[in-house]
């Protein structure tokens, strides 16, 4: 997978937690996942149209997920429920919006498919049978990974 492809969410992720957050993001550890990807409790996947092709799973454990939204919001959150899920879907389709924003610089027009947000830790998750790469991002208030899985049309 080209780098290309990488840092425009990497980017958008670390401005979008930064501005709407005040959370610094750091990239941490990547990897390849061949097979099937495990996720933590709160997940958001992303699909990606256009000169590339694919989805971005955003996986979020649940004190984070349940931290960002009071954070975002000012309440204390004690389960993730709809709204909680609502806002966690809110942060990835923005990052999601910048991002193919940022890959119009390496010339690839493309746009996101409305997220979809699933709850529950999943052991295995199949990502169209494709090799996803995982970034771990880091924050003061937790870890995420973030699975990318694109290629081009």
């Amino acid at each position: 997978m080209k780098v290309e492809y990488i840092n425009p969410f990497y980017m958008a992720t670390k401005d979008v937690f930064q501005l709407m957050l005040d959370l610094p993001v750091e990239k941490g550890e990547m990897s390849v996942v061949e097979e099937m990807i495990s996720s933590k409790e709160a997940n958001v996947t992303l699909g990606v149209t256009g000169d590339l092709r694919g989805s971005i799973l955003f996986s979020f454990p649940k004190q984070m997920t349940l931290d960002m939204v009071e954070i975002m919001c000012g309440m204390k959150m004690d389960d993730i429920d709809s709204f909680v899920s609502s806002a966690l879907g809110e942060i990835a389709n923005i990052v999601g919006g910048n991002a193919v924003t940022n890959l119009t610089s390496s010339n690839y027009v493309c746009d996101i498919v409305p997220p979809q947000i699933f709850v529950g830790e999943y052991k295995s998750l199949s990502m169209a049978s494709q090799k996803a790469l995982k970034v771990t991002m880091k924050t003061s208030i937790g870890a995420f990974d973030v699975h990318i899985v694109l290629k081009e049309k």
